[in-house]
């Protein structure tokens, strides 16, 4: 179990949550928050009860009238089917041909998926919809409030008992500054030898330096000391410079080194493009 002074505990994001698809990938996932998802399910609301009723006003009443007249049994029954229709089906329709999206989740940027990360299907849609009509109508939302405030994906009954969430689907528009090689190590970056390390500790040293801010004095410079002294393995020669000066070089010597290699292969590959994409003797093109 990780400790609040381990490197991976402090590099996690609380916001997030590691999902691993079929091929052993971890994805990053943000469930939705609990005033997004009360927002969505207002304007859904809002969509479902002026839709319906305005067709039932407009439309359906005045058919009705003109076929049996003004009989309060066929007009009871006509609402009551009515409200099913709005509250039950038209939910689950629009989520099963948007994919678990809807008017008010595309407002927000949420998309209900499975707790695998898949689409949702009929059997999903089903129960939210059914379950809605008591947690969210017959209690005014307050069944899903109480049940979304204790769990840590902001999940409503309905959610609970189909296996699925509320995944957010925007990202954010500010990118991250990207820095070059310190000032202090710009003589050193020109002969320094930076070996290919290991995956995991390349990693954590990028979210080092990414949350190093954040961090406490002395829990920054010992995590920095620790993650130096492994990479150190890996670079020669060692800069006489701190620990945290010097990760920072070796990560922007080790990005510039793999873009100019990248931009290489890229033009060694342009001679031979023709050869490598065109088909011969023009196949399938026979004519």
């Amino acid at each position: 179990m990780s400790s609040p002074s381990d490197p991976d505990f402090l590099m996690a994001n609380d916001d997030n949550e590691v999902l691993v698809s079929g091929e052993a990938v971890a994805i990053d996932v943000r469930p939705t928050g609990f005033i997004l998802r009360g927002a969505g399910l207002f304007i859904d609301w809002v969509v479902y009860f002026v839709g319906g009723t305005a067709l039932l006003v407009w439309v359906i009443y005045p058919i009705l009238f003109a076929v049996v007249g003004k009989d309060s049994d066929a007009q009871k029954a006509v609402t009551l089917a009515m409200s099913v229709v709005m509250l039950v089906v038209v939910p689950i329709v629009v989520e099963l041909l948007s994919r678990g999206k809807s008017l008010g989740k595309l407002a927000v940027g949420a998309r209900i998926v499975r707790d695998d990360g898949g689409a949702i299907g009929f059997r999903h849609a089903f129960i939210r919809a059914l379950v809605g009509v008591v947690e969210i109508y017959a209690t005014l939302g307050g069944g899903a409030v109480i049940t979304a405030l204790f769990n840590s994906r902001s999940k409503r009954l309905g959610d609970l008992l189909a296996g699925t969430y509320s995944q957010y689907e925007r990202t954010s528009l500010v990118v991250p500054p990207t820095y070059g090689v310190p000032v202090e190590l710009t003589e050193w970056a020109r002969t320094a030898d930076v070996a290919r390390m290991p995956d995991r500790l390349a990693r954590r040293i990028s979210q080092f330096l990414a949350n190093c801010a954040s961090m406490t004095p002395i829990t920054r410079d010992r995590v920095s000391r620790d993650l130096a002294s492994e990479a150190a393995t890996w670079v020669y020669p060692l800069p006489a410079t701190s620990a945290e000066l010097f990760l920072a070089g070796v990560v922007a010597l080790r990005r510039d080194r793999e873009y100019t290699g990248q931009l290489l292969e890229k033009s060694r590959l342009v001679p031979v493009k023709a050869a490598l994409t065109g088909l011969p003797h023009d196949f399938p093109n026979r004519g």
